[in-house]
């Protein structure tokens, strides 16, 4: 047993350390059944050609959550005022991070790249970091610090800056108002709220969903004072011209790149594709309370999306050791909590009741972007946000390391760790890696940049 963050890893689960003691407890919920596509609700819908969908989902029946109390069900006319779905506490606590969060990421700014207009996008934002200011998780043994507030104009002391840009960097004339992606950029802008709460957010809306707009705003962004990730929770399926557009979706020295893996299950999409930035897949998260402890595990998430490019390069950190995908890309490189069944909270009011719990790739994408925050503004000028420094952790598997190696799932039937967590899978010298989950998920607040 190892201690790391407060914590150690024993028996494949996280055991946070309460009381003086540390034990791994048994589980205090049932896990429900599998949900239905009936449960679930896509924000946007199929891509045409040329185009992206982003891949919010939600969650219809919070009852139907493995956590917390269900408030009035989303889509109803009014909304509830207590939301359901992890807290900000929870997923600070889940990923090592309850002791950075409140003290790492000031001053350094996260982009989020949506497409269209969301209208509250600001109000929506206040409205959630208000209500989870210094609130505890909705798990037990979760505890939260007061966060700053949202200011609009240039940063002022005691608050943390929003700015929302067009795809050319105006901030006015924005695109047109659409709904789906609206839900979209509320969970977007949530997920870096819940991670690096002194993060500066600059919302950047292309103006439309083609990846020509779409990149427009990824090159803006990367513009932006003091931006050190870029995140892109939306996709399609790959095609032949999808490499013209790498180089918009590249980090650069000091600037991470993600980018959702997708949530249709085995098979790979585009931007994830892309072999420089890096690709996030989704795990389903669970907790197990006992008076004495929390413990969190993960499994692979069954959406989230995975396998080998049809037409993109190996990157870096990919080699002979992928034997299953020998020339190719293969996704996802790091992963976070994305089953809509473990969703998140999410406020937005643009057409929607407010309070809703949404999952998909979308909810890890922008927390992967976010945990790079933090190790930026821990790590200053050293902050190295390249994706082949993951796969030095999968080399080792040594546990606990700075990802948590997830060991069990599936998201498909390919017979190969393309699309299965379990060791039986698990490619030579590689022990750590599969596809639906890449190299882990974070395990501490310098984890995908500490090799």
């Amino acid at each position: 047993m190892n201690r790391l963050w407060g914590a150690f890893v024993s028996g494949g689960v996280l055991v946070l350390i309460l009381s003086g003691t540390a034990f791994a407890a048994s589980a205090s919920r049932q896990a429900p059944g599998t949900f239905s596509a009936s449960d679930i609700a896509r924000a946007c819908a199929a891509p045409a050609p040329g185009q992206a969908s982003c891949g919010a989902l939600q969650l219809l029946d919070p009852a139907k959550n493995w956590h917390g109390s269900p408030g009035k069900k989303p889509g109803s006319t009014s909304g509830s005022s207590t939301p359901s779905g992890f807290y900000p506490a929870d997923l600070q606590s889940a990923y090592g991070l309850a002791a950075s969060s409140g003290s790492y990421g000031s001053g350094e700014t996260v982009a989020i790249i949506d497409a269209y207009n969301d209208p509250n996008a600001l109000t929506d934002l206040v409205t959630y970091r208000n209500y989870f200011n210094g609130r505890a998780g909705s798990v037990a043994h979760t505890s939260a610090s007061a966060i700053p507030r949202i200011c609009t104009t240039s940063p002022a002391s005691g608050c943390v800056n929003f700015t929302k840009y067009n795809q050319t960097g105006g901030t006015s004339s924005y695109p047109r108002n659409n709904v789906g992606w609206s839900e979209e950029i509320s969970l977007d802008l949530d997920m870096v709220s819940a991670i690096c709460p002194n993060c500066n957010i600059a919302l950047v809306e292309a103006n439309s969903a083609s990846f020509s707009d779409l990149s427009q705003a990824v090159n803006f962004a990367k513009t932006i004072s003091r931006v050190v990730a870029i995140s892109n929770s939306y996709g399609a399926s790959e095609f032949s011209g999808e490499l013209a557009y790498n180089t918009d979706y590249s980090f650069l020295q000091g600037i991470a790149m993600t980018a959702s893996s997708g949530d249709g299950g085995y098979g790979v999409e585009y931007p994830a594709a892309s072999p420089y930035l890096t690709a996030v897949g989704g795990t389903t998260l669970t907790a197990s309370v006992t008076p004495t402890s929390l413990t969190w595990s993960q499994t692979v998430w069954s959406g989230a999306g995975s396998g080998c490019s049809a037409y993109e390069p190996q990157p870096a950190g990919q080699g002979t050791w992928n034997t299953a995908c020998p020339s190719n890309r293969t996704v996802a490189d790091t992963s976070a909590d994305a089953n809509p069944n473990t969703g998140v909270a999410v406020y937005d009011s643009f057409h929607e009741p407010g309070w809703m719990v949404f999952g998909g790739t979308s909810v890890s994408s922008p927390t992967i972007a976010s945990v790079y925050a933090l190790a930026a503004g821990s790590e200053g000028t050293l902050f190295n946000p390249s994706p082949a420094q993951l796969y030095q952790y999968s080399e080792t598997q040594t546990q606990p390391g700075p990802l948590y190696n997830v060991t069990s799932g599936s998201n498909g039937s390919c017979g190969t760790y393309l699309c299965n967590a379990s060791s039986t899978y698990s490619p030579a010298g590689m022990p750590a890696y599969d596809g639906p989950t890449g190299n882990g998920t974070p395990n501490g607040p310098t984890s995908l940049s500490a090799f």
